[in-house]
């Protein structure tokens, strides 16, 4: 559903956005990559269908597909995200733990539910994976990463306050955990969605633990592919899931806005655990499935962070649309420009 603020109007003037965009993403990724210890890559825009490598986002979700004529018609995809590439880029740079890769990644998502304020058909995020030890694939680990992350993003928008002093910080000094089982607990009378606006909105910013598994009630907080972050795997009795979201609350929009997923990527016994559970076992010959299977790329930790979104919560944007361009519905558009909403 597309929201109006009322009154808005652009903290950057349309024709100078352009240069903030870049300012913001430039220092971004040069502080996120020193404080995660990780290295830029290449990133490809399609992957060959039959690898296994495409992320399954939901597992519903219709990847663009075309056929490469000199390959005898060999089917690609455009990428949903790189979750599994990049966690095998980490084993053929032999990439010690503690260290990884991010990438600019490019992609589109044409199955898209509706396209309002925070989601659009194209997707550019920072991509990143870090190798791990055996004996990190616990909570404790994950936390340190979400804060070290977090600490990236408290940065950030001190940065932006101060070349924009009008643009005034609203983060809070930490971030709050918060299991998405205890939140069904604690409201379970609402959606995931509603859960999740509430945590926002009453803390500012939080990371929602275990996403993707079956809560107590026998359904999910959000989907999941089973073949990347461990939500399968108990944290404690009743609690499951090494991965999550990172979701602040945006008050112009008065709604939560996720600003990352990311989690402990799974190992054999997770992998093995996940297929079975989502009936998607055929998976398992697949060039990805059996690397994870033989032990062949590295225990990793990684995620995604949206790039179009972080220009759009810094600088107060309303619509994701004025920091990226892509396609809209006509009348999206029109109301929108009406209200001094400018889409690329």
């Amino acid at each position: 559903m597309l929201i109006i603020p009322e009154n808005y109007k652009p903290t950057i003037d349309p024709e100078m956005s352009e240069d903030a965009l870049k300012l913001l993403k430039d220092h971004f990724q040069d502080d996120f990559s020193t404080a995660l210890r990780l290295r830029r890559v290449t990133a490809p825009l399609f992957v060959a269908a039959d690898t296994g490598i495409n992320d399954n986002l939901n597992g519903i979700e219709r990847p663009v597909t075309f056929g490469v004529k000199c390959m005898n018609d060999k089917k690609c995809e455009i990428v949903h995200s790189l979750a599994k590439w990049k966690r095998m880029k980490l084993g053929a740079y032999n990439i010690a733990p503690g260290y990884g890769l991010y990438t600019d990644m490019n992609a589109l998502r044409p199955d898209e539910e509706e396209l309002d304020n925070l989601h659009s058909i194209y997707v550019d995020q920072w991509d990143w994976e870090r190798s791990i030890r055996p004996e990190d694939r616990n909570l404790k680990y994950l936390k340190k990463t979400v804060k070290t992350i977090y600490g990236v993003l408290k940065d950030m928008e001190e940065f932006v306050y101060k070349r924009f002093p009008h643009i005034k910080p609203i983060l809070p000094d930490s971030i709050t955990f918060i299991q998405s089982e205890d939140l069904l607990k604690e409201y379970p009378d609402l959606t995931p969605f509603e859960r999740e606006n509430k945590a926002a909105e009453k803390y500012g910013a939080v990371f929602i633990i275990g996403i993707g598994g079956k809560l107590s009630n026998g359904k999910i907080h959000d989907g999941r592919s089973p073949d990347y972050d461990d939500w399968s795997t108990e944290t404690e009795p009743g609690y499951y899931g090494l991965n999550g979201d990172i979701i602040f609350w945006n008050p112009l929009l008065q709604r939560s806005f996720e600003i990352s997923s990311m989690g402990i990527r799974v190992d054999k016994d997770a992998l093995l655990r996940q297929l079975e559970i989502t009936g998607t076992t055929d998976r398992k010959k697949l060039i990805f499935h059996k690397a994870v299977l033989e032990d062949k790329v590295p225990l990793s930790i990684g995620g995604g962070i949206g790039q179009s979104r972080l220009c759009m919560f810094f600088l107060r944007m309303a619509h994701i649309g004025e920091s990226q361009s892509s396609i809209w519905p006509e009348d999206m558009v029109k109301k929108c420009a009406e209200n001094n909403i400018v889409l690329k």
